[in-house]
């Protein structure tokens, strides 16, 4: 592949609800600028863009990959993304290096959950959209209603440019409302006719609308508008393009993937109204180790700045950084700066991908997408610049994760390497994290979803040949007293020479510390000064089980009131012994359990309102307020127990299909209720045994 200029050069993210033909759209637009010679089909695993073993055995895309192709003197980089919601970190990376989005949108289906994410995730990037209604050869493909409903669900900017013909049932063509020409399909080509009668009335009533829009761009064109002069096609193109880029204008095409229909129309819709990665002409970059701002030209003659979006960590091949240049140029056998680790790395194998095919290049510049092998300490969301000149990109920011579980190896003695190959896994997607509780002494991976899990599971084995079960997470429950006692703790022994002797009275209270609080309130000497220490010292290290279930002891006041020593044989030992066995004397101070409550900000739409509260209250928990945010979404605020929500991310998806999200932190303990507690301690007991 030649190289391009950046003005040539568009990079396009195919978006939308799982199944609504995405990678199929990716395989036909590859096979009509002949970077392929078939399209493949995802249920067989033959498509160019779902190459990773775990995508061809579950027949879904799971990573964002990047697919070049060439089309009409102009480059359009595809970048394919999953459909399903685990995989939502691989959608925000492929659309922070994204100019514009195909949103798809099967004929049949219509608008989908994963429709309105999306747009959504679009929005957020401020970058210009388009709608693809796919899969119209499908019985029961109905265009105008799922335009209908596009039109409905995200406003009047939505506008048809293209509308299908129909015959028999069966796909046959194309009315081009911009240039009122019809195109009826003769095998992967198409004639251009005049628009059948029927569509006439229709064409109209569409581009009055448009044309208006395409007026709005410009004061010039707004007074011919108002003027009733007809707009020339070149004020037409270059309204269209503003009003698409400005998000002005959402325009809807169509097609069917499978039988490459309409793919070549929409590969020049992709040259002509998709703007160029350096139409906003400038990058705002940070001066590294500062908050000062720098605006970088996005050209090829000015500084290098890039960004990795996306990390592939083949056990073989090594680390394959994948990148987009904002300004400058990435050029072989030359230097670049990691903003994050404030090191240089040299460039020596420069290269563009499609799918897992590798090109090799020289050169990789402005707006055009490329990828690197072996660079030792680069992770995606590090910014390459210019040693001379070190800058730093804005990140993309990945969801937080919103599931815990607990992770244990198949064959003992493996822990090693399941932690080595989880964190080289970390290297390709930032959206899980493995922890170790301390307290638990429970290894934790956190991830988006169940599915997301298991995939990394799958992954697990396949590449690093570890195998991991899951567990729930072991809650972290603590415990803690409500009585008032007074206790005697007294440790004596004897045996032949020096003994042992230890005695102390100490009050037991319920405390507002986390830990212990202690006190000394001895009168007249009867336990010296140099054996409270000791004291002290024993109860911190017994407070670390409790006397119910072994689990923390926690919001313990001990007042040491008074005791006795004998001369000889009083130690340091023996008054911390004689604190451990006054500790013991808690079970009678009516200790009970306590359990994590967290905070959750969940967001839904309204119309999910009463099933939310009412299975908030259902799992023990408090609805502590709600209020309308934008988009006729709600925000509740409640306290739940973490017992009662291990899953809560599927419970929610279910409920809202899944439309809502949530966030949560802990915010304290609270007493667990007795006939769940006496569980919670017969269990502990059984695993001790």
């Amino acid at each position: 592949m030649k190289n391009y200029n950046s003005e040539d050069i568009r990079n396009i993210c195919l978006l939308g609800h799982g199944s609504a033909g995405k990678t199929t759209l990716a395989e036909a637009l590859l096979f009509s600028a002949k970077a392929t010679d078939r399209i493949g089909n995802v249920n067989k695993g033959t498509t160019i863009c779902d190459f990773d073993p775990e995508e061809i055995k579950r027949a879904i895309t799971i990573n964002t990959t990047v697919a070049p192709l060439e089309w009409n003197d102009h480059k359009i980089n595809i970048i394919d993304t999953p459909g399903y919601f685990d995989f939502v970190g691989e959608v925000k990376s492929g659309l922070k290096v994204a100019s514009s989005a195909i949103i798809c949108v099967p004929a049949k289906n219509g608008v989908e959950v994963g429709t309105e994410k999306a747009w959504e995730f679009v929005e957020e990037n401020g970058i210009s959209k388009m709608f693809f209604i796919s899969k119209l050869d499908e019985e029961n493909a109905d265009y105008f209603k799922t335009y209908e409903q596009l039109v409905k669900q995200f406003g009047k900017k939505v506008i048809a440019f293209e509308l299908p013909i129909i015959k028999n049932e069966k796909f046959v063509g194309i009315v081009d409302v911009i240039h009122q020409k019809a195109k009826h399909f003769e095998g992967d080509n198409f004639v251009e006719m005049p628009i059948p009668e029927d569509f006439v009335d229709r064409v109209k009533k569409i581009r009055e609308p448009l044309m208006e829009a395409v007026a709005e761009t410009d004061e010039a064109l707004l007074e011919k508008y108002f003027d009733e002069v007809a707009f020339t096609d070149e004020e037409i193109q270059k309204g269209l393009l503003e009003g698409i880029k400005n998000d002005y204008i959402v325009p809807v095409f169509c097609g069917s993937a499978s039988t490459n229909a309409g793919v070549q129309l929409l590969l020049n819709a992709i040259n002509e109204y998709v703007p160029n990665p350096i139409s906003k002409g400038e990058v705002v970059a940070k001066k590294v180790g500062a908050d000062e701002e720098i605006i970088l030209k996005a050209s090829k003659d000015e500084t290098l700045s890039a960004l990795v979006f996306k990390t592939i960590a083949d056990p073989f091949v090594g680390k394959i950084s994948i990148f987009k240049v904002y300004s400058g140029e990435m050029k072989n056998d030359t230097h670049v700066y990691n903003s994050r680790t404030g090191k240089e790395e040299k460039i020596t194998n420069l290269f563009t991908v499609r799918g897992k095919k590798q090109e090799a290049t020289s050169v990789v510049t402005t707006g055009d997408i490329g990828a690197v092998a072996k660079l030792s300490d680069t992770n995606t969301n590090d910014t390459l610049s210019n040693p001379e000149q070190p800058v730093e990109l804005s990140k993309i920011i990945f969801p937080a994760p919103s599931i815990s579980l607990g992770v244990t190896p198949v064959k003992k003695g493996e822990e090693e390497k399941i932690s080595s190959g989880l964190h080289k896994l970390q290297d390709e997607d930032p959206t899980f994290t493995l922890t170790i509780n301390k307290e638990t002494h429970q290894t934790l991976i956190a991830g988006i979803g169940e599915q997301h899990i298991d995939v990394l599971r799958s992954k697990l084995k396949a590449k690093f040949g570890v195998e991991m079960t899951l567990s729930d997470p072991i809650i972290p429950y603590r415990e803690a007293i409500k009585n008032k006692i007074r206790v005697e703790g007294k440790h004596k022994k004897q045996s032949g020479g020096h003994g042992q002797y230890g005695h102390i009275w100490i009050e037991f209270e319920p405390g507002e510390g986390q830990g212990l609080t202690f006190e000394e309130k001895i009168f007249g000497g009867s336990v010296p000064k140099n054996y409270i220490p000791a004291v002290e010292k024993g109860l911190k290290e017994c407070i670390k089980k409790g006397v119910l279930a072994g689990y923390p002891m926690v919001n313990l006041k001990a007042n040491l009131v008074d005791g006795s020593y004998h001369a000889v044989d009083s130690s340091e030992m023996a008054f911390k012994i004689a604190a451990g066995n006054a500790y013991k004397k808690l079970t009678e101070a009516k200790p009970v359990l306590l359990e994590p409550i967290m905070r959750y900000e969940i967001i839904i739409p309204d119309a999910y309102m009463g099933d939310i509260m009412g299975d908030i209250n259902k799992r023990r928990g408090r609805i502590m307020g709600m209020k309308p945010i934008a988009g006729g979404l709600q925000e509740v605020d409640a306290e739940v127990p973490y017992a009662e929500m291990f899953k809560y991310t599927n419970d929610l998806r279910s409920m809202t299909q899944g439309r809502g999200r949530f966030t949560m932190e802990p915010v304290r303990y609270d007493e667990l209720p007795s006939q769940l507690a006496e569980k919670v301690i017969k269990a502990t007991k059984s695993d001790d045994e």
